[in-house]
């Protein structure tokens, strides 16, 4: 993979991308969370259907990094529930923090990533996304024994 700094061929693209961009109407949940550190913001607006994501919708100001990972999700996530995006969120980071595996289907798209494990002050920048969600769908979910 030909890289020019962070970025290459394959992260590029999926930014350019933007799967999910977009406010979707009517959403079970809006989240919106910032990384303070370099300013990106996520917007993420979702409606779930038997515990599982039925409509995803997103909005960014953010870095290519947080929207190429906004786009894998934007790409991938209808179908899956919480539990799967915890397993997501688990897996990006260790590749990041402690140079793991990339992810398995059907998020291998997550291994555009891997030459940011060197820069710790961009690993946010990928996870956002992905913990924005988690937040619109536990924020959607009714709490158990309710």
């Amino acid at each position: 993979m030909t890289t020019i700094g962070l970025y290459h061929k394959e992260m590029l693209r999926h930014a350019a991308t933007a799967a999910g961009t977009g406010r979707i109407e009517h959403p079970d949940a809006s989240v919106t969370l910032d990384n303070p550190l370099c300013g990106d913001r996520v917007t993420m607006d979702v409606t779930l259907k038997n515990g599982k994501v039925e409509r995803l919708g997103h909005k960014l100001h953010a870095c290519v990094l947080c929207q190429a990972s906004a786009s894998i999700l934007g790409e991938k996530t209808v179908g899956h529930d919480v539990g799967d995006l915890r397993e997501l969120m688990t897996s990006v980071t260790t590749m990041l923090k402690s140079g793991g595996a990339a992810p398995t289907a059907p998020w291998e798209d997550y291994a555009i990533f891997e030459p940011v494990i060197a820069e710790k002050n961009r690993h946010t920048c990928v996870l956002l996304p992905i913990e924005t969600l988690i937040a619109a769908i536990d924020e959607a979910s009714p709490p158990e024994n309710a």
